[in-house]
């Protein structure tokens, strides 16, 4: 995919707004937390408190969403029209339910390219955030397979998605470890022992807000 022509958004922040589309599932749309808690509109703030003036994003998002009901819910808002920044977090409840992570390379792969057009062709204004590994919350203990085994899974998925990424120029931050590494603390959780707090967004708000805010002031 090629670039467009070159934007400084902290010269032009005075006078324009740059546009933000937000696609994914409950981890999107921030399930179980306030607004202002979701990780895109963290980032979205964090880069305005740097003079970068992205605004708050448009969400399609629903938590439970597989790949292909993500895009059934895209189809049903059509249209959207184009964005200057995209995000893409998609594939936790296709792990969830079994399927491969091979059917969902394929289908990410679909998403990514829709991802792509929506950002004007511009794959180095789409970022891609990682899985998390939900099987160390409290909420994995009821699941038939163990933590182990989820988080292979969780893996397998994340490197498909990683190498879809490679290929078309979008870029991948890998908040997977971080969910690991404090995913099981209680503040670091939503009340119903699954799903982030906004404490856990503002840890994934930081890993994004380095590579965000390169992507935004090429």
């Amino acid at each position: 995919m090629g670039r467009g022509p070159p934007y400084n958004a902290v010269m032009d922040a005075a006078n324009d707004t740059l546009s933000y589309l937000a696609l994914g599932d409950s981890y999107t749309i921030g399930e179980s937390v306030a607004e202002d808690g979701r990780w895109p509109v963290q980032l979205a703030r964090a880069l305005r408190e740097e003079g970068i003036p992205l605004g708050d994003p448009r969400i399609v998002a629903m938590t439970g969403w597989t790949t292909d009901e993500l895009e059934w819910g895209i189809d049903a808002v059509e249209p959207l029209g184009t964005f200057d920044f995209v995000s893409l977090l998609i594939g936790v409840n296709n792990q969830y339910r079994n399927r491969s992570a091979v059917a969902y390379g394929g289908e990410f792969h679909t998403l990514l390219h829709r991802a792509i057009r929506y950002a004007r062709g511009r794959a180095d204004r789409v970022l891609v955030l990682s899985i998390p590994d939900w099987g160390i919350t409290p909420f994995a203990v009821n699941d038939k397979r163990d933590a182990a085994t989820i988080g292979a899974e969780v893996d397998a998925f994340n490197e498909q998605a990683r190498r879809m990424c490679d290929k078309e120029g979008a870029t991948f931050v890998d908040i997977t470890p971080v969910s690991r590494e404090r995913g099981a603390e209680a503040a670091m959780l939503a009340d119903d022992g699954l799903h982030p707090s906004a404490a856990m967004y503002t840890l994934w708000t930081q890993a994004a807000l380095p590579v965000a805010r390169s992507l935004l002031t090429k």
